[in-house]
């Protein structure tokens, strides 16, 4: 059985989920709910949902959000440090009428992950959130779990997270090269460019499927059908955990669609866990 452990974000998402567009400057009305979140976490829940052996590694504070970040987690192992000084990581999701998210975070106790929190490393693979590798904070720590696993002779896979920081942030990918998978989205990898230089890298474009490369092949794998997409919110962490639990088995057509699977199922329900 392939063993994950998945390095990454854990946070609270404050959840607004609008009857209408945004109105600025005055009133919208929403539902709103505190769910568990974070680009590590997420994954992690989808890979156990999945029964993949996953175990999660990172930090919360000491505070009563740690509980709400943490739910949600059944059958994953937590090496999740608690920080006595930071506060749970917390992202405010603004979820639009058709389930376009907008989000604002605050990475917390998470960008407090230091080498020191690092379990042993041992498995298939280690994937990791790229949140951690783009903050200071957090850098060195991800970049010490990528040198271990790979001496450990683990598979490295990274998501780079989020298009915006990319933006900022020119030699994300060169830090940590080579990684064996990168699962950017279409617009992360349209920032990222030139860097990419993966063997194997997965391009995420939501309603359009996934598209996978080695350099010589392509293979491109549909998305699920959804008639109602409620909350986009974690749809890519559902697609990569999809994804994830059926790579080492060989056969790309059926990893893409392990993963469109997932991503279908997130996109029907709030937040960005399984239920």
């Amino acid at each position: 059985m392939t063993k994950v452990l998945v390095l990454g974000d854990v946070n609270v998402d404050i959840v607004a989920v609008q009857e209408t567009s945004l109105a600025v400057d005055s009133d919208t009305p929403a539902s709103i709910s505190l769910r568990g979140g974070g680009g590590g976490a997420n994954v992690a829940a989808w890979l156990a949902r999945l029964g993949v052996e996953t175990t999660l590694i990172g930090r919360v504070g000491a505070d009563p959000l740690a509980e709400v970040a943490l739910s949600g987690l059944d059958g994953v192992r937590l090496e999740v440090v608690r920080d006595p000084v930071r506060v749970t990581g917390t992202c405010i999701v603004l979820v639009a009428p058709g389930g376009e998210r907008t989000m604002l975070p605050d990475p917390g106790a998470n960008d407090a992950l230091a080498a020191e929190d690092l379990p042993p490393l041992e498995g298939d693979i280690l994937h990791v959130s790229g949140y951690a590798l783009m903050r200071p904070g957090s850098r060195l720590a991800a970049m010490t779990a990528i040198e271990r696993a790979r001496e450990a002779g683990m598979r490295i896979s990274i998501d780079p997270a989020s298009a915006a920081p990319l933006a900022n942030d020119p030699i994300f990918l060169q830090r940590v090269a080579p990684v064996d998978l990168l699962l950017p989205n279409a617009d992360e990898a349209e920032v990222l460019g030139p860097q990419i230089d993966a063997p194997e890298v997965v391009t995420k474009r939501g309603a359009g499927g996934a598209t996978w490369t080695d350099g010589a092949q392509t293979v491109t794998g549909p998305a699920v059908p959804v008639d109602d997409v409620v909350d986009t919110t974690g749809a890519g962490d559902a697609f990569a955990a999809g994804f994830l639990s059926a790579w080492l088995g060989g056969d790309v057509t059926a990893a893409l669609a392990a993963g469109a699977r997932c991503a279908a199922d997130a996109i029907a329900r709030v937040g960005s866990r399984p239920a």
